[in-house]
């Protein structure tokens, strides 16, 4: 048995089987590069789901990280701190909010965001108790509690877990028409995915988010857009939002604002529905902690510095039209925007998993989303060069690949 097959072993035996990964064991990651226990180099575009739009190991914010915390890692919210402060003021200032709220992971973000939005919708625009509504959309997906799964579209989510909480109605994506219609007197909030990354990368018709925005001010519902993914220049812009340049609400931050190395999100809003949080109201022990905010700042200040969010508009231009330019009967279509593409599969004709799988042994990390969507989303500092080997080995996997039936 190699040490590969050894390890996958150990973690099948003492880890739940909630993921199924790739058959791989990674040991170190500098950049876009990772490396496997066997010493095998392989190139990452999947970013840990945009997690680490910075690059592996970013020497400045592996800096941050071990200078902070030889000096205070947590004291909790009891007190303040010298660097939560600086770190919030940078975060309302890229993304044009007065408030934040920080979190550790995306889910608690948007659970805050749920939490806000009733909160404002029974103390400010006077909904009755208990009867305050958010609409979503179908294919949604905004982290795995029990209250996000409640409005989930994908039964996968849901199966076994239930009873599910109330007060949701699920829309289609980019239909303007159905959210006017599904707004009552008793809707607090719309919030949506400006791209819907794990849904299969949808990206909305154009001007479809100016139109939500004039509905929701309108009707005077809040409108509460989560950029866990799409944020922090994965399309292109600070903030998918930023393309449509609209004001929402509320927005939901995570991933990319760890730099890679910490977990980090936040609720950033309008005054009006931050102020609905009072002592006691909301809160996390880790949330908001000295060693997340050092790295939160250095990680805004490195996009910043190092013109990331330039870079993945520019790359991201040459990937989607490397992609769209392949000739394969598997590929149905191509979508995307930034840094950040999705390759349907068509079902008839290949697995999506089994071509990840190849990939793997070509070298190319990349994951499967609803079984149809191959992934490509790598770190802001990829250079084109290692793009073009990335494809190189798709269109090989591509003209090797043979049904598993044959």
């Amino acid at each position: 048995m190699t040490l590969t097959e050894k390890l996958i072993d150990k973690e099948k035996q003492v880890s739940a089987h909630n993921y199924s990964p790739l058959p791989v064991v990674m040991s170190r990651a500098n950049g876009v590069w990772m490396y496997d226990v066997e010493g095998k180099k392989y190139l990452d575009m999947l970013s840990a789901y945009s997690a680490v739009s910075h690059g592996h190991c970013h020497p400045r914010m592996v800096k941050v990280l071990h200078e902070q915390s030889q000096k205070l890692c947590l004291s909790s919210r009891a007190f303040y701190t010298e660097v939560l402060g600086p770190f919030l003021e940078k975060l309302c200032s890229v993304s044009k909010m007065d408030q934040a709220l920080p979190m550790n992971s995306g889910a608690e973000a948007v659970e805050t965001a749920i939490k806000g939005a009733r909160r404002w919708g029974y103390q400010i625009k006077r909904i009755p108790e208990n009867l305050a509504e958010i609409i979503v959309c179908e294919r949604n997906f905004h982290g795995r509690t029990s209250g996000i799964i409640s409005f989930s579209s994908e039964p996968s989510y849901k199966k076994g877990f239930g009873p599910f909480m109330p007060g949701f109605k699920t829309i289609p994506y980019s239909d303007a028409k159905a959210l006017k219609e599904a707004i009552t007197p008793n809707t607090c909030a719309f919030l949506v995915e400006p791209v819907q990354g794990e849904g299969g990368l949808y990206v909305p018709s154009l001007g479809w988010l100016k139109e939500v925005e004039k509905i929701c001010r309108e009707n005077r519902v809040l409108l509460i857009v989560d950029e866990i993914q799409s944020g922090l220049g994965r399309t292109g812009k600070w903030f998918a939002s930023n393309y449509e340049d609209i004001q929402p609400d509320g927005m939901t931050i995570g991933k990319a604002l760890g730099g890679g190395v910490f977990p980090i999100s936040a609720l950033v809003g309008k005054k009006e529905l931050m102020d609905v949080f009072t002592p006691g109201s909301h809160g996390s022990t880790w949330g908001g902690n000295a060693l997340a905010a050092a790295v939160g700042l250095e990680a805004l200040t490195i996009l910043e510095e190092e013109h990331l969010i330039e870079r993945s508009a520019k790359l991201g231009i040459h990937l989607l039209n490397r992609l769209k330019g392949l000739k394969s009967p598997l590929i149905k279509e191509v979508r995307g925007i930034g840094l950040w593409a999705g390759v349907e599969i068509d079902p008839q004709k290949a697995r999506a998993r089994t071509i990840c799988e190849m990939l793997v042994k070509r070298g190319v990390l990349s994951k499967e989303t609803h079984e149809t969507v191959i992934r490509f989303a790598p770190p802001l500092v990829i250079e084109q060069s290692e793009i073009e080997w990335g494809i190189e080995q798709l269109v090989w996997v591509l003209e090797n690949y043979k049904p598993e039936n044959s």
